[in-house]
C-alpha cells in the first residue's frame, strides 16, 4: 500500500561490515546458524568467511552451498532439511539474489511449513521468519532489503513470485570489500539490474515522495560510479558508491512495485535460465519507450538524474535521451545486442507473452497492455 513502507530494521554499509555479522546475530539471539550461500566452491568459500564471523561470537553455523542461479523449490526444501537437522535458530545469507531469495524460501518453510507454491502472491505468510541476516555481495538486485522472494518450480520451471512483509530481514549487510573480485560481466549485470530497479520505481503506480527519492539518488550513483566498477573492480570507493546505489533501488522498488521490465524478465529465466540483470538491461529500452506515452515528466527527470537532460528540451526529448542513455550503458559495460543474441527464440515469444502478462509484478507498470499482442511486441522491439 502507497505510503507503508518496508524495510530491514538495521542496515550496515560500510568496508569490513561483514566483521559486524556476529555481533548482531548474537543480538537476534541466535546460538547456530544456517549460512545460505551460493552454489559450489565460491560458496562455499563465502560461507567459510561467514561461519568464522560468527564463531568469534561464540555462534555455531553449518554451511549450506546449495542456492543455484533462479533458487527452485527443491533447493528451499533440501536447506529446510538442513536446518532442522542442525537445529538451528539462526538463518545468515550471503551472495547476491539466488542465494538471499533461497533463505527467504528456507525461512518461510521453517515457520510457516508446507510447500513453496502455497505462497505464491502477495501477504499469504501468517507466520514471522526465524532471526534473518543478509550479507550481499553483488550490489544489484536488492534482495538484501526487500520483501520479495522469486523461486522456480523445478518441474514447470514456473517462476513464483511471493511478497510479503514477514519476509524482509532483521539485518542488512553492504560491505564493498566483498564486491571487488567480482568479475566485469558480473559487475555489469548485478549494476544494470540495480538501475532497472530505480528507473521502475521511479514511474511504478505506487510511487510515492520517499521512494522517488531512493530511486533517483540510485540512478545518480549507477551513472556516476558502475562504469568505474565495471573498468577497475578493485575500486572500493566505485564499489561503496553501488553498494549504495543498488541499496536505494532496492528500498524503492520494494515499497514502489516494479513494471514490465521484470514481468517480461522473469518468464525468460524461467524457461532458459538467463542471468536477470542481462535480461533486464535487454528489456528496459522498449518498456522505457511504451512508458513514456503516458510518464513522459518522469521519464524527463530520469534523463536529468543520468546526466543527459537539458531543461531547455522537451519531456519527450529527455525521455528519449533516457533510452538512449540506458542504451548508451549497456554498449559501454558490453552487454549482449539483444534478446536474440542470447539464444532467446522467437517462436517461444507468444508463450512467454502470456506467462509475462500474469507476472504480479507487472501490476504497478505506470501504462498497461490491453493485450498479449502488445506484450509481444515488447518483447519483439528487444529481440
Amino acid at each position: 500500500m502507497p505510503g507503508t513502507y518496508y524495510m530491514p530494521g538495521v542496515n550496515l554499509i560500510h568496508r569490513g561490515a561483514l566483521n559486524d555479522v556476529g555481533t548482531w546475530a548474537h543480538n537476534l539471539g541466535g546460538t547456530r546458524g544456517l549460512i545460505v550461500a551460493s552454489l559450489g566452491s565460491y560458496g562455499e568459500e563465502q560461507g567459510k568467511m561467514v561461519a568464522d564471523v560468527l564463531a568469534r561470537s561464540g555462534i555455531q553455523s553449518t554451511v549450506y552451498a546449495g542456492a543455484g542461479p533462479n533458487p527452485t523449490d527443491m533447493m528451499v526444501m533440501n536447506g529446510v532439511e538442513l536446518y532442522k537437522e542442525q537445529r538451528c535458530d539462526l538463518l545468515v545469507a550471503i551472495g547476491g539474489g539466488s542465494a538471499m531469495d533461497c533463505a527467504k524460501g528456507i525461512g518461510l518453510i521453517i515457520s510457516n511449513g508446507g510447500t513453496i507454491d502455497q505462497y505464491e502472491g502477495a501477504d499469504k505468510v501468517s507466520r514471522s521468519l526465524p532471526p534473518f541476516i543478509t550479507v550481499n555481495t553483488t550490489a544489484g538486485t536488492g534482495s538484501e532489503v526487500t520483501s520479495v522472494a522469486v523461486l522456480t518450480d523445478s518441474r514447470t520451471h514456473h517462476k513464483m513470485t511471493i511478497v510479503d512483509w514477514r519476509l524482509t530481514a532483521d539485518v542488512s549487510v553492504n560491505d564493498p570489500q566483498l564486491m571487488v573480485t567480482m568479475p566485469p560481466a558480473l559487475t555489469a549485470a548485478t549494476g544494470m539490474d540495480a538501475l532497472s530497479h530505480a528507473i521502475e520505481a521511479y514511474v511504478a503506480t505506487n510511487a510515492t515522495a520517499l521512494t522517488d527519492a531512493l530511486a533517483y539518488e540510485a540512478i545518480v550513483l549507477v551513472f556516476r560510479w558502475l562504469p568505474a566498477a565495471f573498468e577497475h573492480g578493485e575500486d572500493v570507493a566505485a564499489r561503496y558508491g553501488m553498494c549504495n546505489a543498488a541499496f536505494l533501488a532496492g528500498l524503492a522498488f520494494n515499497n514502489s512495485g516494479l513494471g514490465y521490465v521484470h514481468a517480461l524478465s522473469h518468464p525468460l529465466t524461467g524457461r532458459y535460465g538467463l542471468p536477470h540483470g542481462v535480461l533486464n538491461a535487454m528489456l528496459l529500452p522498449a518498456v522505457m519507450r511504451w512508458n513514456a506515452v503516458l510518464a513522459g515528466t518522469r521519464m524527463a527527470k530520469i534523463a536529468v538524474a543520468m546526466g543527459v537532460g537539458h531543461p531547455w528540451r522537451t519531456d519527450r526529448e529527455n525521455a528519449e535521451k533516457a533510452v538512449s542513455g540506458v542504451e548508451d550503458m549497456s554498449h559501454r559495460l558490453k552487454m549482449p545486442s539483444g534478446l536474440a543474441a542470447m539464444g532467446v527464440k522467437e517462436s517461444d515469444i507468444p508463450a512467454l507473452s502470456e506467462e509475462a502478462m500474469q507476472e504480479l509484478v507487472g501490476k504497478t507498470n505506470p501504462r498497461q497492455v490491453a493485450s498479449v499482442e502488445q506484450m509481444r511486441r515488447l518483447y519483439l522491439d528487444s529481440m
